[in-house]
């Protein structure tokens, strides 16, 4: 959706949230049935991205990132002023999640950038002409998705051929109040990226059209009609299952069904003593598990860190979904959403 911008007062400090998010699995990764991937995910509460920016004399690349990100920012201004015109930012980030870790960051911090951005230069443009300037959304739009509306969503994956661009979105659900995600972090670790990824997508077989199929009847038969009717069992036992279906294909270059052996053990715990959703945010090491109540994550949370108490490594907390998108600040104006825009 277009974000219809006017160029702000001097001085003005612009302000993104961007949520994180959860991706919960591909339903076709290589168009076994005709279109690749397809992505189901979850934004949720914590864990975000908050960028501030102001035009500046002397381009600045500050706050809580490394090297790599550093650059990744640059680039994406380089980018955005051969697009929009020469403004100089300063950039700050003020939070981010830890990079290759299963929450999307490389996508929030380059549309917190690009949307700073176009706000401060006042140049019209939607989340998706953003993302694609950025080059994101080669293979999910959840991330992108997320950005503009946070909720559960279901993406229809790239399209190929002259009408390449940004996964289309299909569905999306609001994510149950009541419902709690515990997630489950191995802080020793990082999941496949860059070269690395490119070359265990290529290393896997061919991913059977059956599963394809039944993942597909998965999604659309339970998954999504039980967050609809806060039909909690249904959605829990059918989001497990697809996350094991894919996590058995990809288990011959992550090492398992988990990137996290030790993420592992925390989940099927506590999926042994409740109802629980449980699976693996894109390539890990985070692991999440779904539960119905507050009440359910509490003792979710307990047993995950009795199972974790000799592993230092492993951090475990309880966040919830998220229903609203990034969330847009200047000093001269109130807060506004994206998805109210």
């Amino acid at each position: 959706m277009p974000l219809q911008f006017r160029r702000v007062p001097p001085h003005t400090a612009i302000t993104i949230d961007a949520p994180a998010r959860l991706h919960l699995g591909f339903l076709d990764p290589n168009a076994s049935l005709g279109r690749a991937f397809g992505s189901l995910g979850l934004a949720i509460d914590a864990h975000g991205t908050r960028v501030e920016a102001r035009l500046a004399e002397h381009q600045q690349i500050n706050g809580a990132i490394g090297d790599a990100e550093r650059e990744r920012i640059a680039h994406c201004l380089a980018q955005l002023q051969a697009a929009y015109g020469p403004a100089t930012l300063a950039i700050d980030v003020r939070h981010a999640p830890r990079a290759h870790t299963g929450l999307g960051s490389g996508t929030q911090l380059a549309l917190a950038v690009g949307t700073a951005f176009t706000q401060l230069v006042g140049q019209p443009a939607s989340t998706v002409e953003i993302a694609s300037l950025l080059g994101r959304g080669a293979r999910s739009g959840i991330g992108i998705l997320g950005f503009e509306s946070g909720g559960l969503l279901l993406d229809g994956g790239p399209a190929s051929g002259l009408h390449r661009g940004v996964p289309p979105l299909l569905a999306r659900q609001p994510f149950p109040d009541e419902w709690r995600v515990l997630l489950v972090s191995d802080h020793s670790r990082e999941g496949l990226h860059g070269v690395e990824e490119r070359r265990a997508l290529a290393s896997l077989a061919p991913f059977p059209q059956s599963l394809a199929a039944h993942l597909c009847h998965l999604v659309l038969m339970q998954i999504l009609p039980g967050v609809a009717e806060r039909n909690f069992a249904p959605f829990a036992l059918a989001l497990t299952g697809m996350q094991q279906t894919i996590g058995e294909y990809f288990a011959s270059a992550q090492g398992g069904v988990f990137a996290s052996p030790e993420v592992e053990l925390v989940l099927r715990a506590v999926a042994a003593e409740r109802m629980a959703g449980i699976g693996q945010t894109s390539w890990g090491p985070t692991g999440f598990a779904i539960l119905a109540s507050t009440h359910d994550a509490n003792g979710a949370l307990a047993t995950a860190r009795h199972i974790a108490r000799a592993l230092p490594h492993i951090e475990c907390t309880v966040v919830a979904g998220r229903n609203s998108g990034a969330a847009i600040r200047n000093s001269a104006a109130h807060t506004r959403r994206i998805d109210a825009a």
